[in-house]
Order: structure tokens, then C-alpha cells, then sequence
């Protein structure tokens, strides 16, 4: 009996030292992600709008790169064209689209009042094409203020220019705005505005702390003068992408970067509609990630390592409770995630409605699910990846 007696404490007593192992490393997962939520995110959360439309308005050109989108260029030029702002043009850099869209602007060019087109037929090694378009566009710009967006992108509203421009002053040379993607049906539509939203989440967010480290190309702008004085992209002209998120991670400062999440500043994407495109499409974008400065990696790394962490120990303690019936685990594994999910649900609801309500609130926890295997697939691949395939799509 005695024997048995020992062997049966040596069981309760190992029991006893996985379950708070658990916990504390639980604990110290949870502790990280919440850091991020309470002092990046609620600067978002609490970020009030109000930019003053009354600010001096100086010109804007508005750049245009495309390749084969005679379709979304139908619809896209018109709304730029349509836009309600003192002084700005339009330039469309056609780069070398062979599907009817320089007939279609050609035939069409002499009715619109503010586009400008002009056609690339050439093709550099040394120079990514989207690159090198950008750069022709800079040069040929009239205007000091660039803006960007993608031929697939819709704006909200003839106020965009206007509602991004507002927040230009002496100091904000960069404003990053919004660009969240039409809401369609299925499943794989629900995660692209599920991944989108928490992507601005942090990088708007980051932005308010003085941590600039991506905007997205679809809708962001910035001084002509900060392109040129950082040599545009000589640095990663040969990178596949990174148009966007390279050059900020190198221009971007704690004070010259601001970001508008006016309604009139959203910019609306046509999304992927099969899961095979947009894997393909998230490996590009991912892979750029590695020429970020060491700080952001850190930052980003952790948030994502966190979240990670959090789920798989979150998964392992449930079962370690489950199989040895220990109930005052599963108690404080249920009080953990719970504090959790009540102080993310808060912000990310807050910030959701400021967002235009892109996700449904109700299934933030599934989103939370989602991301958390989202982050340990591409994770993997970013580890054991190969170089992206070199196209625009």
C-alpha cells in the first residue's frame, strides 16, 4: 500500500508540474498578445477622424499601374475621373497590356478631363516592371503629392482624393490609408476580409506608435519629394513587390507618417476568387517581409509567435485537462481565454465599425481560429519558401 501510495503522489505530483507549466507558459503567450492589443491596437481603437477637409489642397497625381485590366479599368477610370478636387490628374501606366486596354483608353481619352495615359513597351532586368512603372509615373507627375492605387480598386466615394490630402501638412509626408476588399460569398472570401482587416489593424496601428513598417499600394500617398530624396527603389528594384512596404520600412519615420481612415479615404479591392490565386498572391507579399528593417521583424514576429503560441498551448492544456480530469485547469484555461477574448473583442469590434464593419462581429472568434492557423501554414512556407513566381497577379 505504501508503494502504491508513492507511485500514485509521484503521478499527482507530475500532474500538478505539467499543468502549471502549462499555464505559465500559457500565461506568458497571452501576456505578449495583449501587450500589442493594449498598446498598439486601442490607438487605433481611440483614433479619432475629423480630418479637416478645409486644408490647403495642393496637387495631386494619381498613378495608375496596370497590366491586362482593360475590365477593371472600365469602371475604375470613370470614378477617378469623377473625383471632386481642385487640381489633379490622372496618369494610367499601361505596362505593355495586350487585352484591348490601350485601344479602349485611346478611343476613349479625349472624354475624360483628368487622365493621362502613358504606355510602356519596355522591359528592364535590372528593374521589377511595377517598379519602373512607378518611377516613369514620378517622374512624369505634374504635381508634388503622388497617390496610389491598383486598377482593381474602387473608390468610396468622389471625396477620396480630398479625404487622403487632408491629412498632409508640413510634417506628414506619408499617409497610409485603407483598402479593405468587397464582401462576396463563400469561405474564402470571408478570410480575405478577415486577414485584410487585421493586417491594417497592425500596420495603422503601428503607424500611431511611430512604427511605421507597410502601408498597401492599393490606396496610400505621399510627397514626390520623399521619393526622390530616397532614390525611389533603387534599393529593391530588383525585389519582386514591395513597392509599397520596402519603401516605407526605409522612408518611414516616428513622425512623417500618418494615416486617414475617413469613410471618403476607403478604396474597395475586387478579391481573389479561388484559393489557389490568392495563396499565390499572400506567398508574394509574405516573402518581402524578409527585406524589412530587423525591428519591424522583431515586432511582427512576436505578434504572430504569440498568437501561435497561444492556440497551440491553449489546444494542449485542453486536452492535458481532459485526459487527466483536472477541472481547476480547464477553469483557469477557460478564465484566461476568456479575459482574452473580452478585451479583443472590445477593440477589434471598435476598431471594426471605424473600419467600415468589414468583418461580422460575431465571428471574431472563428477569425481568431483562422488566423492562428493562417500565421503556422505561412510560417512554415516563409522558412522553407521558394523565390515567388514573378508575375503582377
Amino acid at each position: 500500500m505504501t508503494v502504491y501510495l508513492h507511485e500514485y503522489g509521484k503521478i499527482l505530483h507530475l500532474s500538478s508540474v505539467v499543468a502549471d507549466s502549462l499555464l505559465y507558459a500559457l500565461g506568458a503567450f497571452v501576456a505578449v498578445q495583449l501587450f500589442y492589443y493594449l498598446f498598439f491596437f486601442t490607438r487605433l481603437a481611440f483614433y479619432g477622424k475629423g480630418a479637416n477637409y478645409g486644408n490647403a489642397m495642393p496637387g495631386v497625381t494619381v498613378l495608375v499601374c496596370a497590366w491586362n485590366e482593360r475590365e477593371n479599368l472600365t469602371e475604375l477610370i470613370p470614378l477617378l475621373d469623377a473625383q471632386e478636387y481642385p487640381e489633379y490628374e490622372v496618369i494610367l501606366l499601361d505596362d505593355r497590356s495586350d487585352d484591348g486596354s490601350e485601344e479602349y483608353i485611346r478611343e476613349n481619352i479625349n472624354g475624360w478631363k483628368n487622365i493621362r495615359y502613358i504606355r510602356i513597351n519596355d522591359q528592364f532586368n535590372h528593374v521589377t516592371p511595377k517598379k519602373y512603372a512607378l518611377t516613369v509615373g514620378m517622374k512624369q507627375a505634374k504635381y508634388p503629392i503622388a497617390l496610389m492605387t491598383d486598377a482593381d480598386c474602387r473608390p468610396a466615394s468622389n471625396h477620396w482624393i480630398t479625404a487622403m490630402t487632408s491629412r498632409v501638412t508640413e510634417d506628414k509626408d506619408i499617409v497610409l490609408g485603407f483598402s479593405p476588399y468587397f464582401k462576396q460569398k463563400g469561405l474564402l472570401n470571408w478570410f480575405i476580409r478577415c486577414e485584410t482587416f487585421y493586417a491594417a489593424v497592425q500596420y495603422l496601428s503601428f503607424t500611431l506608435a511611430g512604427m511605421t513598417y507597410m502601408g498597401v499600394g492599393r490606396n496610400i500617398l505621399y510627397k514626390r519629394s520623399v521619393f526622390f530624396a530616397n532614390k525611389g527603389f533603387y534599393t529593391h528594384k530588383h525585389v519582386f513587390g514591395g513597392d509599397d512596404d520596402i519603401f516605407l520600412n526605409e522612408v518611414a519615420t516616428s513622425s512623417n507618417t500618418t494615416i486617414s481612415i475617413e469613410e471618403d479615404s476607403f478604396v474597395y479591392s475586387v478579391p481573389k476568387i479561388n484559393w489557389k490565386d490568392w495563396f499565390r498572391q499572400k506567398r508574394r507579399h509574405i516573402s518581402v517581409s524578409r527585406y524589412y528593417k530587423p525591428r519591424n521583424k522583431v515586432l511582427l514576429g512576436m505578434l504572430s509567435a504569440a498568437h501561435i503560441g497561444t492556440w497551440l498551448l491553449g489546444l494542449v492544456t485542453l486536452a492535458w485537462g481532459l485526459i487527466v480530469k483536472d477541472m481547476l485547469l480547464l477553469q483557469y484555461l477557460g478564465i484566461v481565454f476568456g479575459v482574452r477574448w473580452v478585451i479583443q473583442w472590445f477593440l477589434l469590434i471598435t476598431i471594426n465599425v471605424k473600419l467600415d464593419k468589414t468583418v461580422e462581429w460575431f465571428s471574431f472568434l472563428l477569425m481568431d481560429f483562422a488566423l492562428f492557423v493562417y500565421y503556422l501554414v505561412f510560417g512554415f512556407l516563409t522558412m522553407t519558401s521558394r523565390k515567388p513566381r514573378k508575375s503582377w497577379n
